[in-house]
């Protein structure tokens, strides 16, 4: 039996196969959307700081920072988006970060002179690169392991792998931050330009960010996605391989971990450990503020993209207005709850039809 079968008489399916739309006008499908509100929320905020203070705030170079610090977090909240859309969630994306640029650290440390990597060649890089993205995709298959094969609940595995990933970094360098990273790293991906003056930083983030919204969109591996989130039952009687694809999945989330520890090695030039202890809550926060379903099978990568820049847009207008940072804490709070209490009602508007 088809995905296509099996959604006409399954209606989360159906919802998963079509987008939730139906037959309703563009502009209905617009105000229906959690990503337009979202959107809207986004571009008030941007219009109040610049009307605030348009000679700090509204400037390329604040714009420029704004697009260098979220590239990290919008690496790991592309992962976050396919696992939440499966109803799923992964508490260990911010160790595994923390991981792999450890041991992205200590492979070029390794194979460089009296261990000092500072003057490594790209030779070096690339074997870090590779290392750091092997690491992360190895927790992603434990995590799709023990969850997929072993039916373990997902926050219950993250919880213990968060834990697990963190504390095997802190082994490899007996606690410590590994500072001795490439020169010609950080000075071409930290802080290096390209096009005029665009951050390649920025650049990697945005190839990947397509990449992962033509993956959720477009291919059948998105479609599988989003009907597993819907019903995972009714997937399975569809013919979709679930388990098999809850592994893809999360495999995927820890290879994108992999790649965002070593862009933060690349524009810290450190491993930075303690920089990255909340970073799985705040891409869970961004996924869902983004327009995501905690509850699956709804999401999108455009949604997620905005969710990231919402927190980023408010610490870089509360710093410039002088405004404490304990704030931005509180507005982000507030937003996160509006947007999971808007998916319940739409949840339940389209339950009572």
């Amino acid at each position: 039996m088809t995905v296509s079968t099996q959604a006409k008489k399954d209606p989360e399916i159906q919802t998963s196969v079509d987008g939730g739309f139906g037959k309703r006008s563009l502009g209905q499908r617009l105000i229906g959307a959690n990503t337009f509100w979202i959107a809207l929320v986004l571009l008030a905020l941007i219009i109040v700081f610049t009307a605030i203070a348009p000679a700090e705030f509204a400037t390329l170079f604040t714009f420029q920072t704004l697009l260098i610090e979220t590239s990290v977090l919008l690496v790991l909240s592309v992962g976050m988006t396919f696992v939440i859309i499966t109803s799923g969630i992964d508490l260990s994306v911010g160790s595994v970060l923390i991981f792999a640029g450890m041991v992205a650290g200590k492979t070029m440390e390794a194979m460089s002179p009296d261990g000092d990597a500072t003057k490594a060649g790209w030779d070096v890089i690339l074997v870090g690169l590779l290392a750091a993205v092997v690491a992360g995709t190895v927790w992603g298959l434990i995590n799709g392991f023990l969850i997929a094969v072993a039916n373990i609940p997902p926050l219950i595995v993250t919880l213990g792998t968060m834990g697990a990933a963190l504390g095997a970094a802190y082994l490899l360098n007996n606690g410590s931050d590994v500072r001795s990273v490439p020169t010609e790293l950080n000075k071409t991906l930290g802080y290096g330009t390209s096009f005029g003056g665009v951050p390649n930083l920025v650049l990697v983030a945005v190839v990947i960010t397509l990449i992962g919204a033509w993956l959720l969109h477009t291919t059948k591996f998105g479609r599988y996605t989003f009907a597993v989130g819907s019903n995972a039952e009714g997937a399975r009687r569809a013919g979709i391989g679930v388990t098999a694809h809850l592994l893809k999945v999360y495999t995927l989330t820890g290879f994108l971990a992999g790649v965002a520890g070593f862009l933060s090695l690349a524009y810290y030039a450190s491993t930075t450990i303690s920089a990255h202890t909340t970073d799985n809550l705040n891409a869970i926060a961004a996924t869902v503020m983004g327009g995501t379903s905690l509850f699956g099978g709804v999401g999108s990568v455009l949604g997620t993209v905005i969710g990231v820049f919402i927190p980023a847009v408010l610490k870089k207008g509360f710093n410039i207005t002088q405004v404490q940072d304990f704030w931005q804490m509180i507005a982000v709070g507030a937003v996160l709850i509006a947007a999971v209490w808007f998916d319940q009602r739409r949840r339940r508007r389209r339950n009572s039809r």
